[in-house]
């Protein structure tokens, strides 16, 4: 995957999520209109955006981004993170099949995995 966009209603308040939940991480934040924010890595780009339509963000059921994380310990830590910073817990820390993963919603209900 090259890169993901998710949808916001609260731009600040989802950059102050994001911010906080990549700390340590290799995403970076690298910009922000007043539209959309991104974080970058070396092969990855995340962004949120309000909608371009002007119409309300919303998340799609069943959808799910997917973030490999590299470790257990990194799962559980960022899991808890997301959790700290106001996220809703959608599967705690488990093996699930090949994976080590957990799932969580952010503040604008849109679902995210972490796994190792």
């Amino acid at each position: 995957m090259n890169y993901c966009v998710l949808g916001t209603n609260n731009m600040d308040l989802s950059i102050q999520f994001y911010n906080s939940l990549f700390e340590g991480c290799e995403l970076n934040h690298v910009l922000s209109t007043e539209r959309m924010s991104f974080w970058q890595c070396d092969e990855f780009a995340f962004a949120i955006a309000k909608p371009f339509d002007g119409a309300p963000a919303s998340n799609g059921n069943g959808t799910m981004i997917g973030f490999n994380v590299g470790s257990r310990d990194e799962v559980e830590r960022m899991h808890s993170k997301a959790i700290e910073l106001g996220g809703r817990c959608e599967g705690a820390p488990g093996h699930r099949g090949p994976k080590f993963s957990a799932y969580v919603r952010d503040l604008d209900k849109n679902k995210i995995v972490f796994s190792a």
